[in-house]
C-alpha cells in the first residue's frame, strides 16, 4: 500500500497590489465613459477660457477709448464724439439689488423648506414641494410684467410705512412717485430665486440620517431643537450651495429687473426714490441702439458682471470648504 502523500495543486500566490487597474481590466464601455467625462471637463475649460478671452479683448478696445475712469464715472454715454461711461451706477445697483433679494429670500425659503421637509403632513408636502418647482419654471418677463402691472401699483402703503418709521435712516426715505426702485427690483428678485433655494435646501435637509434626529429625540429634545442641533448643521452647506444659485441668477436677471426698473444714472441714498440701474438690464437696454465702440462698452460691463459671479462663486466654495464637516460626507 503506498502511504506517500499525495499531491496538492499549489494555490498561485495572488498578484502583487498596484495602485491602478490594467487596461485589459477595463471594460470598453468603462474606458469610453472616462473618454467622454473627461473631454466634457476639458471642453468646458475650453468654452470658459474662450469666453474669457472674447470679453477681456473687446473690454481692452471699449477701455482704451474711455475718456473718463471707467469704475467710477456717474454716466454711460459711449456712442458720443468722446465717449464717456462708467460702471459705478451698474455695480451699486446690481450688488444692492441681490443683496435685498437675498436677505428676503434666503430666510423664507429655508423656512418653507423646513416646513415641507419636517413639519408638513405628506399629503401637504408633496404638492407644496411641486407648486415651488413649478414657480421656477416660470419665464422671467411673466414675473416682469406681473411686477410691472401689480407690484408697482401696490408698493406704495409699505414705502409709505417704511418712510414713517425708517425714513430717519435715509436709506428707506421715500417721497411720493412710482415705486420703480433698487427695492422693488429686490423683492422681485427675491421672489424669482425662492424656488431655487427652497428645491435645494429641502432636498438637503430630507438627506439628514434619520438616526441623528431620533437620537436627539431620545435625549428629550424638542421638534425646533432637533432641526437646531441636528437638521440645520448638517445642511448649512448645502443651504450656502443654494444661497449661492439664487444670488448667481438674482446677479445676472435682465428682462424682469428692464421691465420693473425706471433706469437712470444715479446712485440715490434711498433705496426707495426711483432710479439705478444694473449691468444686465443696462446691456439689454442700450445694445440694438449701439455702435461697435457702444457694444465694446457693453461688453466691458458684462466683463466686470462675469468676474462678480465668479467671486461669488469662489467665496462659496471656500466658505463650503471651510464648513465640509457639516456636509454630511463623512458620515
Amino acid at each position: 500500500m503506498d502511504y506517500s502523500p499525495h499531491p496538492t495543486t499549489a494555490t498561485p500566490p495572488p498578484p502583487p497590489a498596484t495602485g491602478s487597474v490594467s487596461g485589459k481590466a477595463v471594460r470598453p464601455g468603462d474606458r469610453i465613459f472616462l473618454g467622454l467625462s473627461r473631454g466634457s471637463g476639458i471642453a468646458l475649460l475650453v468654452i470658459m477660457a474662450a469666453i474669457a478671452a472674447f470679453l477681456t479683448y473687446r473690454s481692452v478696445l471699449a477701455i482704451s477709448g474711455d475718456k473718463s475712469n471707467f469704475f467710477t464715472t456717474l454716466d454711460w454715454n459711449a456712442v458720443g464724439t468722446e465717449p464717456k461711461f462708467g460702471i459705478a451706477v451698474l455695480a451699486f445697483g446690481t450688488i444692492a439689488s441681490s443683496l435685498i433679494a437675498m436677505l428676503i429670500a434666503v430666510p423664507v425659503a429655508v423656512g418653507i423648506a423646513l416646513f415641507i421637509s419636517h413639519y408638513a403632513p405628506r399629503r401637504l408636502a408633496s404638492p407644496l414641494g411641486y407648486v415651488i418647482d413649478l414657480l421656477a419654471a416660470v419665464p422671467s418677463i411673466v414675473y416682469g410684467l406681473w411686477g410691472a402691472l401689480f407690484l408697482v401699483p401696490h408698493l406704495g402703503g409699505l414705502y409709505g410705512w417704511m418712510n414713517d418709521y425708517l425714513g430717519w435712516t435715509g436709506i428707506f426715505s421715500y417721497s411720493d412717485g412710482a415705486a420703480r426702485s433698487l427695492f422693488t427690483v429686490g423683492i422681485l428678485l427675491a421672489i424669482m430665486i425662492l424656488p431655487i433655494v427652497t428645491s435645494v435646501s429641502r432636498e438637503v435637509f430630507l438627506q439628514v440620517p434619520r438616526i441623528h434626529e431620533e437620537a436627539a429625540l431620545a435625549l428629550g429634545a424638542t421638534r425646533w431643537e432637533v432641526i437646531r442641533m441636528s437638521v440645520l448643521p448638517f445642511g448649512r452647506s448645502g443651504v450656502i450651495s443654494a444661497s449661492m444659485l439664487g444670488l448667481g441668477r438674482a446677479l445676472g436677471e435682465t428682462m424682469a429687473v428692464a421691465t420693473v426698473l425706471s433706469p437712470s444714472f444715479l446712485i440715490n441714498a434711498s433705496l426707495l426714490d426711483p432710479g439705478g440701474g444694473t449691468f444686465a438690464q443696462n446691456i439689454a437696454s442700450k445694445f440694438n441702439e449701439a455702435d461697435t465702440f457702444g457694444q465694446d462698452a457693453l461688453i466691458a460691463s458684462g466683463l466686470v458682471l462675469f468676474v462678480i459671479t465668479l467671486l461669488v462663486n469662489g467665496a462659496a466654495r471656500l466658505i463650503i470648504a471651510r464648513r465640509k464637516e457639516y456636509s454630511g460626507a463623512s458620515s
